[in-house]
């Protein structure tokens, strides 16, 4: 399993999540099995995104996707977003 973290600043958080909803098929066939949306604590339009998928392949093919950076120029992006790829080791309920 690979975990893809994303941090990037909005204009606008609320502009951002209508079209993050909108993109829901997009990452489903792009094969993230589960994802999380996180704000920074003290800038709510600074946003961490953190998404799951089977293997590395589909991840980075996923983050270079014409798609995915359509959407994130429409949903008011502001400059290049960070992209770290991990390998999960483990993962606790606590």
């Amino acid at each position: 399993m690979t975990t893809m973290f994303v941090r990037h600043t909005v204009g606008d958080f609320e502009s951002w999540k209508r079209v993050y909803d909108e993109v829901a098929p997009l990452r489903e066939e792009k094969g993230v099995t589960s994802a999380s949306v996180h704000r920074d604590a003290t800038n709510s339009n600074t946003l961490f995104i953190v998404q799951q998928f089977k293997n590395l392949d589909a991840a980075k093919s996923y983050a270079e996707s014409e798609e995915l950076k359509s959407a994130m120029a429409r949903a008011g992006v502001n400059g290049a977003p960070e992209f770290w790829f991990t390998e999960d080791v483990e993962h606790t309920s606590h």
